[in-house]
This record gives C-alpha cells, structure tokens and sequence, in this order.
C-alpha cells in the first residue's frame, strides 16, 4: 500500500477567532500535516498552542518562515497578507489568504469550493477566500443560477459580532453587562481605528460594517456586490447589499431576495434544487414553526436555507433566509476545502 502523502503547513494568525477554528477543522479533518508551523505577530510569538495533543510555540512571522511550506493559510489581517503572501509563495507554498487584499485581483482565484472549486486550477500561488457574508449566499444561490437563471439579488445581513473579531466578542460581553447593571454604555467602548464614531453594539443594531465608500455603501457591501459577480461568473448580475451588525456571538443571517429568470420556477422546485445542492441544508417547514437560526447552525459547517417564499407582486421573485457559522464555511471551513481541493485535484504547484 502506497504511503499516503502529507504536507508542510503554515498557519498564520493562529491565536485569532478564525486562527483557532482553522486548527480545529484541520484537526478534525485529519488533513494530512507532515509539519505545522504557527506564525503570529511579534506580540504572540512564543505562546504555546495545542494541535492534536501536541504543543507548538508560535514564531514572529516573516518572509523567512515559509521555507519549505505546502501550504499557507493566511487569516492575520490585509497589511499582513500584503506583506507576507507573495513572500510565501516566492519559496514555493501556495496561499490561500482569508482577507480582502487579493480578492479582486485578476489573476487570483475566489473560490467557494461548492460554486467554483474548477478556479482553483487556474492560481499563480494566492487562492483568495471570499467575504464570510457572501460564502454563505453564493453557496445557496449557486444551485438556483444553474437551475433558473439569476437576474437580481438584493441582500440584508444581520452579522454576528465574532466577525469583528475576538475583541467585538469582549466588546459585547462588556457592554451588555454594563447595561444590565444600569451603566453608561459609552465607557466601554474600544477604539476603533479610522473610526470618527464608534456605537454600543450590546442591545443595538448598527448598520456599518466596515468604512463608507463615496457611493454611500460600505466596504463590506461592496465586498458582497463585487465578490458574487467574480465568484458566479455574472459580471451583469444586479447585487444589491446592506449590511448590520447585531448583538449575537455566531453566526450570520441574511434576508435574501432574488429574481430568477425562468419563470415556471415555483418554490418546491426551489426547495428540491437545494436539497441536492452540496454543503446546503434545507430547513423550511414554517407550517411548524421550522427555519435556521443562528444559534442553531453555530459550530456546524453547512450553510442552512429557509423561509423560501414567492414575492407578492414579482412573479420570478423569491424570498429566502440564510444562516451560516461565519467563522466556520464562513472562514475557516472554506479555507481547509480549497486546501483540501489542492490537493484531490493535484492542483497544488
């Protein structure tokens, strides 16, 4: 029996929120490591980490780190993926980067494994992971593309606050005791870098996520907008997005609605395409009161459907609720797939 082959693996950001989960779904994966090596800022090197019951030593990442690294997942914020992930793959590893810094780059793969896993193929060594938010939504509205054509998407997220990061996630512990306890909300509020303004997210819905462009949208929507033409292959695709965050830990959910083209499309045909669509689980019985929470799909690596409804006045339009762990297919799972496509496919260079 031949020997199975393994691979050299750098995590980068390992103490973050999606750090963590990402060694928890290699882990729990079985992805076959031959070396791991954990990467992080200069503040943490020397922390101790656990990986399958052996503890590793985190080390300052720098361009010298990815000697002789497979594989590189990338999740420590843009300015590190710029400086970093071309360095990684000057000496040979392939990077598959969980910020904004390469998404829309031409010559870079988004890819949602379910949507899109043949882009892969075609990267130069950086394979950008998509938005958290979008993941979710292309994932569900893939199938319904290939099924019945797309003309239009207008989008509502509800996003938890772990999207933030581990420090939102303090951020609203805090706060909601400090409410709870009859205190000025104000005084626990963290700084928060190119902020003007910053509000009390605890007990509170705040619709900015990200920095405001000139056309009124913020860069999250516009991540939602640009993200699903490039993933879907629909540079004409109407997308429209508002994005909130609301006071929750995991998890986000999405209020979408779509117009699709063919217009025999009913919403058991709809439903019936997404039970066999892959990494989509269908949970729409309203009857008894059934449909995907966040609470719910929290720890779980699916992307959950429901609440699917036809518009009152649009004959070709849908409405449809979607629900993912985002730091789960919303980060880290997705990574680990494309990862795992690497190497299926043999498209690892």
């Amino acid at each position: 029996m031949s020997e199975v082959k393994s691979y050299n693996v750098a995590v980068v950001g390992a103490t973050g929120a999606v750090g963590q989960k990402m060694l928890e779904t290699l882990e729990i994966r079985d992805f076959p490591i031959k070396q791991l090596k954990l990467l992080s800022s200069s503040r943490s090197a020397g922390t101790k980490m656990s990986f399958k019951g052996v503890h590793y030593t985190l080390e300052e990442a720098k361009p010298e780190s990815f000697e002789g690294i497979d594989i590189a997942l990338f999740s420590a914020g843009g300015s590190v993926s710029k400086s970093l992930a071309k360095e990684a793959v000057k000496r040979g590893a392939v990077v598959i980067d969980n910020t904004s810094a390469f998404r829309m780059d031409q010559d870079v793969p988004l890819v949602v494994p379910e949507v899109n896993e043949e882009d892969i193929k075609a990267h130069k060594g950086i394979i950008a992971n998509p938005n958290c938010s979008t993941i979710q939504m292309v994932a569900a509205l893939k199938p319904i593309q290939a099924k019945f054509g797309l003309k239009r998407v207008i989008v509502s997220t509800y996003q938890a606050v772990s999207g933030a990061g581990t420090a939102a996630v303090e951020e609203l512990k805090d706060q909601a005791q400090a409410f709870l306890n009859g205190e000025d909300l104000t005084a626990k509020l963290l700084p928060v870098k190119g902020a003007a303004k910053h509000y009390p997210i605890a007990f509170n819905a705040l619709p900015q996520i990200d920095v405001f462009q000139d056309n009124g949208y913020t860069f999250e929507e516009m991540k939602m907008i640009n993200e699903t033409r490039k993933i879907m292959h629909a540079e004409d695709l109407a997308v429209a997005a508002t994005c909130v965050r609301l006071p929750f830990f995991t998890s986000h959910a999405e209020s979408v609605y779509i117009e699709v083209e063919d217009k025999a499309a009913e919403v058991r045909s709809i439903q019936q395409t997404l039970i066999q669509a892959p990494g989509v689980t269908l949970v729409d019985d309203p009857s008894n009161q059934i449909y995907p929470t966040p609470l719910d799909a929290a720890g779980k690596p699916d992307v959950f459907v429901g609440r699917i409804r036809k518009d009152l006045d649009q004959s070709n339009g849908f409405h449809l609720w979607i629900v993912s762990d985002n730091l789960l297919k919303g980060a880290a799972w997705n990574s680990v797939q494309i990862a795992e496509s690497l190497i299926n496919q043999n498209w690892l260079k």
